[in-house]
């Protein structure tokens, strides 16, 4: 990284699925006004990508490459941001269970990690960057100016999983999605590469009783305060 980069704040939030990070993030990213990388779509978009080219998720050299030359494009719009491969609209697909599963084993290959981590920090831009993930604060930006850790217990995760998919007209069972999580959560924790854990200097949030603004508002205030240091 050159100096000039490093110089450039940024707001690492790591945590397990369905602790809030994305719609926290998003909005952090505009109360701020700036830039914002949400991590996992890209690892997203790598196993859809997978699909689309018939790349199975053993070949991990093939993944790799894939990771490595991914066509992918991120367009902000009012509710969300549009993810496109090649030119197509994928971001309903990227948001389902299945896709969020083979991402997660997707992500736990070092090759690919390594294929996608420039990548990542090439977001790194002025004003400032918040950072979505898992590994932001302890692999991607350990230099960040402010690290947050949100967590939520696995059954309140699951719970707000089925709210959000039967309010898009998609059916789900919450037992289902409860144990998804809880597997999920065990292989992000015991990957060897970049496993999901707090950095030693983040602050832990236990999102699980709080609500989105209250949230945004702990994090806004955290942040604030390490930018004055």
């Amino acid at each position: 990284m050159n100096s000039a980069a490093s110089e450039i704040p940024v707001l690492a939030v790591d945590g397990p699925g369905g602790a809030g990070k994305g719609t926290v993030c998003r909005e952090v990213a505009a109360s701020m006004g700036w830039h914002l990388l949400d991590s996992g779509a890209l690892y997203r978009a790598v196993a859809v990508f997978a699909g689309i080219r018939g790349v199975p998720l053993d070949d991990h050299p093939g993944l790799a490459d894939l990771a490595a030359g991914l066509p992918v494009d991120f367009v902000p719009a009012s509710d969300d941001t549009r993810v496109l491969l090649s030119g197509t609209d994928v971001t309903r697909e990227l948001r389902t269970e299945t896709t969020g599963d083979l991402a997660s084993r997707v992500a736990a290959i070092p090759e690919v990690r390594d294929a996608l981590s420039q990548r990542q920090r090439d977001f790194r831009q002025l004003p400032g960057l918040v950072a979505d993930g898992r590994d932001m604060g302890t692999v991607i930006f350990p230099d960040a100016r402010a690290k947050v850790f949100l967590t939520a217990s696995a059954r309140e995760r699951a719970r707000r999983r089925h709210k959000q998919l039967l309010d898009k007209g998609i059916d789900a069972n919450i037992d289902r999605l409860y144990g998804e999580i809880v597997e999920r959560d065990r292989r992000d924790e015991e990957r060897a590469v970049a496993p999901l854990k707090p950095a030693p200097d983040a602050c832990v949030i236990d999102t699980t009783s709080m609500s989105i603004p209250e949230v945004v508002d702990a994090v806004l205030s955290h942040l604030r305060s390490r930018l004055s240091d």
